[in-house]
């Protein structure tokens, strides 16, 4: 790679094929937008067929052509890139380093591109190319990543010696996304709750009305006997009419059904649920219960459909649900603020600790908006429920902060072996797990390294024995360094772990584990070197 002095990145086509990708783009669009002008011009207006069909080909004409003209090469001056709309140059001076930035597709498939961090501060900028979309390019994209970091190391000064990958795990991944579904989930709370004590009125209306007397009449439609709406108290009352249903329609899925009646009277149809559709017949007589102007309830002689009114409680639980749901992308945000300060490539805690507290929040949040949506609890058994509620919600926020916190590896936990007693003294599976294949964990086969009974292995099973064991050559392993997971060292390992650098003889090895269990496999592979970064119990 010291060699390498230009790197050029292009679209995967051959020259022949990109050629003729860009004259036919370049005719479609200026066919589809020639097209579009002549029908708006002297056809029918912008909605004829034909303009719309012209307007489609030229974006689509436009979109090949991009895809089909971007370039981004690299020489001794810094990174050019070259699309459709402009060309830009960075000089390697300006440039403090090349990392890796991945993208979701909406199916899971992870996207890689080149990320370039300024130097001094600024937004960082992404590559058009090279991109990998599959793991059948990825050979392809690291080759060319591994160039342009080599001509930067040579013309510039980057500010890390390993390739950061920045994940959705990781620190350097933005929030914007989180604080967008956070404001908005809270948008939804509030519009919630402000229609909570319309929807209680609404419903106790409803439950409370009595039938018409010749003191409150209902009011009158026009040309029907179906009153119209009304919102005066004398149109509050039920009026009763007498109706015989001609036809039934059930609708499937989503699809509404309805009740036709007879002569159109005293409505032509009715839409109604599908259950309540599902109990009446052609010929059934029924009554039909108007209120407000409209048919709120239809009673046959086996069957009775009401329509349903959502209680207060109803929307104050989803308003609860709403302010708790923007929780889980506050607490996101929150982490990723606990870890500005870590490298961009550190994978954060996770953040399901906080979940699991708004989760146990739901289970005495919940019930006590549906019994109480608009006023506080007074009788004391509600008071106790919701001072109990908050009282764990408290604990469970308090448990959540301290196992989201941030691990140095200096601060890694004792080992758990007793005192007086020695590793040697029984066998102990640790899960733990080599990072590259090697001689003793071929085809990353260990999930579990055993240690006592004999001299440590790599094992594929969590025990007992050591079937199909692999011993560790401790006598050339050398212990470098202990880190926290980055981006680059996969989505397999838990955010809680760490990982121990090790040197193999010259080869760099990764052993990642828990920080107990990792410190007690280094003890055991160096007991001679234990490194200054864990902590050892005096024995």
């Amino acid at each position: 790679m010291n060699g390498v002095r230009e790197v050029t990145c292009r679209p995967h086509l051959k020259r022949p094929v990109r050629r003729f990708v860009v004259l036919a783009a370049a005719g479609a669009s200026l066919a589809g937008t020639g097209l579009a002008v002549v029908r708006v011009a002297y056809g029918n207006g912008p909605a004829d067929v034909w303009a719309c069909a012209g307007l489609l080909v030229a974006l689509l004409g436009v979109a090949c052509l991009y895809g089909a003209v971007v370039q981004v090469s690299a020489d001794a001056y810094g990174v050019h890139s070259r699309t459709l709309l402009r060309r830009r140059s960075v000089p390697w001076r300006d440039i403090a380093d090349l990392r890796v930035y991945v993208q979701y597709g909406r199916h899971g498939q992870e996207i890689h591109r080149v990320e370039v961090v300024p130097r001094g501060g600024g937004p960082t900028r992404r590559l058009p190319l090279p991109a990998s979309v599959s793991s059948g390019d990825r050979p392809d994209f690291d080759a060319k990543l591994h160039a342009l970091r080599a001509l930067h190391r040579l013309y510039g000064t980057p500010e890390s010696n390993h390739v950061a990958v920045i994940s959705k795990r990781t620190a350097g991944r933005g929030t914007a996304v989180s604080l967008i579904l956070c404001v908005l989930l809270l948008a939804g709370a509030g519009l919630a709750a402000w229609f909570v004590p319309a929807t209680e009125a609404l419903k106790q209306a409803w439950t409370s009305a009595a039938p018409c007397t010749a003191e409150a009449p209902a009011a009158e439609g026009p040309g029907s006997p179906v009153p119209e709406r009304s919102r005066e108290p004398e149109g509050d009352c039920l009026t009763t009419l007498s109706a015989v249903i001609t036809r039934v329609e059930v609708g499937k899925g989503k699809q509404s059904s309805r009740l036709y009646f007879a002569e159109s009277r005293p409505l032509e149809r009715l839409s109604v649920s599908q259950e309540g559709a599902q109990g009446f017949r052609p010929g059934d007589r029924v009554e039909l219960t108007v209120w407000r102007g409209e048919v709120r309830q239809v009673t046959g002689e086996h069957h009775v459909w009401r329509e349903h009114f959502p209680s207060g409680g109803e929307v104050a639980v989803i308003a609860a649900g709403c302010a708790l749901a923007a929780g889980y992308p506050a607490s996101v945000v929150l982490l990723r603020r606990r870890g500005r300060r870590l490298p961009a490539d550190e994978v954060l805690p996770s953040a399901l600790p906080f979940a699991g507290a708004l989760a146990g929040t739901a289970l005495w949040l919940l019930p006590l908006c549906y019994l109480h949506p608009t006023t506080p609890p007074t009788s004391p058994g509600a008071l106790t429920w919701a001072v109990a509620g908050f009282l764990a919600t408290l604990g469970a926020f308090t448990r959540a902060w301290r196992a989201t916190r941030i691990r140095t590896p200096q601060k890694a936990a004792a080992p758990r072996t007793p005192p007086g007693l020695s590793d040697e003294d029984e066998e102990v599976f640790l899960a733990a797990r080599f990072l590259e294949p090697t001689d003793y964990n071929p085809n990353n086969f260990g999930t579990h390294i055993v240690l006592g009974g004999g001299p440590p292995a790599v094992t594929p099973h969590p025990g007992p024995g050591r079937f199909a064991a692999k011993r560790i050559p401790a006598e050339r392993i050398t212990v470098k360094d202990i880190r926290r997971p980055r981006g680059g060292d996969g989505d397999g390992v838990p955010r809680s772990w760490q990982i121990a650098e090790l040197d193999d003889a010259g080869r760099p090895v990764h052993l990642t584990a828990a920080p107990t269990d990792l410190a007690r496999i280094i003890q055991a592979l160096t007991p001679a070197r234990t490194p200054a970064n864990v902590t050892r119990p005096d024995l």
